[in-house]
């Protein structure tokens, strides 16, 4: 069975398209420098090219399979625990385990610039 986002099963009305539609909180477009660690897997290169409180997307070339457990590592923080959401054309999306902190993701944000991708609620 196929996992991609052009499923029919992730179409509108779909538990997994509204869940990407209704984010807990804004994004940015970043472009962080970081590392990313799929469960079981070795550690790779990666950026971080949009940043919420609650997640992330980054490259991964490779394919992520949706529910993998993996951390992330941004400069100067420690690994932080996501789930992968979604995966697709070299782009992966994940859940943060715990929500980012407020004040680390300002002082994120106005380190390496950002755009929001959505307009505050």
């Amino acid at each position: 069975m196929s996992t991609t986002w052009r499923d029919s099963r992730f179409g509108p009305g779909s538990y997994e398209y509204s869940a990407q539609e209704d984010r807990c909180a804004p994004r940015n477009r970043v472009a962080i420098p970081s590392t990313l660690r799929a469960s079981a897997a070795k550690s790779f290169p990666t950026t971080v090219q949009d940043l919420s409180l609650g997640g992330f997307s980054a490259v991964a070339l490779h394919r992520m399979h949706v529910g993998t457990m993996c951390w992330l590592t941004l400069p100067g923080l420690e690994s932080m625990q996501a789930e992968v959401v979604w995966w697709q054309d070299g782009m992966v999306g994940c859940a943060f385990a715990n929500l980012l902190s407020v004040v680390v993701l300002d002082d994120l944000l106005a380190r390496y610039g950002a755009t929001p991708l959505q307009p505050p609620l």
